[in-house]
């Protein structure tokens, strides 16, 4: 029997006001809630926000979260994102390996959105130092 990932989790400090971020902001489905907190995403793995009730859970509210969500048509997504006033620590960028961007929730914790779509080879070709042309 192998393991397999379950979830990641991000530790709030008002479950109610994260809830309605991640369900409604974010738009990822609830799956479960209860005294726990809730769990988003259908599927194998879940994105799991719980409250921080201990002290080293405390310790981790307000922090990059190392959570990368896939997100097709990301520049769309963030239009709608910026619409429902989610907070962007980073503006979608892109990068040789995709677009990302970084939002925060309402706790600070930092999550990235990315989308594979790599720029086309003829818009990054290297600049020729003699005359500037590519």
């Amino acid at each position: 029997m192998n393991p397999s990932l379950y979830s990641v989790a991000i530790f709030v400090n008002d479950i109610g006001r994260a809830i309605e971020f991640y369900r409604d902001a974010l738009q990822l489905p609830l799956t479960k809630q209860g005294s726990f907190g809730a769990e988003f995403l259908e599927g194998e793995t879940h994105v799991g926000v719980h409250p921080a009730v201990h002290p080293e859970a405390k310790s981790l509210v307000g922090r990059h979260t190392g959570i990368t969500l896939f997100v097709p048509d990301l520049l769309h997504f963030c239009g709608d994102l910026h619409a429902r006033g989610v907070r962007f620590t980073t503006e979608p960028t892109q990068q040789s390996w995709g677009i990302m961007a970084m939002v925060a929730d309402p706790d600070g914790n930092v999550l990235a959105l990315w989308e594979d779509r790599t720029p086309d080879a003829q818009e990054h070709r290297p600049l020729d130092q003699a005359d500037g042309v590519a």
